[in-house]
């Protein structure tokens, strides 16, 4: 993709996000992966009414080629997850309440999920009974720590849709700019049911 139509979608993407609440005071970061390297949003921005002179223009290697404003910390692990899922084209890092709460909720390093129709949203899932197991990480201010840890985790257990920061948010990616917009709707209604379904089963 072209660095200027990056751009755009990522403010139309940003403006759809924020309209649903995911990205409140100036949260989340979103990048795409371009013919020349990557767009990235800078930091400290509301992203829910992005213009193009706030995202920066990265090299492959990551080093900023264009813009003003700095970049946020968590750029790096977006880095990350384009070097370990090479069919990765878009980054989307959110901050709605039920990732952050189901985050905290489940027990473990796994949120496992099975049954939800729902799941068929999420690209290469065909049925209900097919299990979804999203990675939790613990949150971490040293972002290359971070990073690393999910590229340990990479290697045994392969990332398909994304991953959860405990406490923190979900970052979903996609090949495309739609599947990664696909991909957190359809994450975000299953994170919905599981904590529904959470509260019904310790109020019984």
């Amino acid at each position: 993709m072209q660095t200027q139509d990056a751009k755009l979608a990522l403010i139309e993407t940003g403006a759809w996000i924020a309209q649903q609440g995911w990205v409140p005071a100036t949260g989340g970061n979103f990048s795409i992966k371009t013919e020349t390297g990557f767009v990235v949003t800078a930091s400290g921005f509301d992203k829910g009414n992005l213009n193009p002179e706030q995202f920066l223009e990265l090299s492959p290697t990551g080093q900023i080629q264009a813009g003003t404003g700095r970049p946020s910390a968590e750029t790096e692990l977006h880095l990350k997850l384009y070097k370990l899922c090479p069919h990765a084209r878009c980054v989307l890092h959110t901050h709605s309440i039920s990732a952050t709460v189901l985050s905290r909720v489940v027990e473990g390093n796994c949120l496992h999920i099975e049954g939800y129709e729902m799941q068929k949203s999420l690209s290469g899932i065909e049925s209900h009974k097919q299990a979804l197991q999203l990675p939790i990480f613990d949150n971490d201010q040293n972002i290359a720590q971070l990073a690393e840890q999910v590229a340990n985790h990479h290697i045994d257990l392969p990332i398909h849709h994304g991953v959860l920061i405990r406490g923190h948010g979900l970052y979903a990616f996609g090949r495309t700019v739609q599947e990664a917009r696909r991909h957190i709707e359809g994450l975000e209604f299953l994170f919905a049911c599981e904590l529904e379904r959470i509260k019904l089963m310790r109020s019984l």
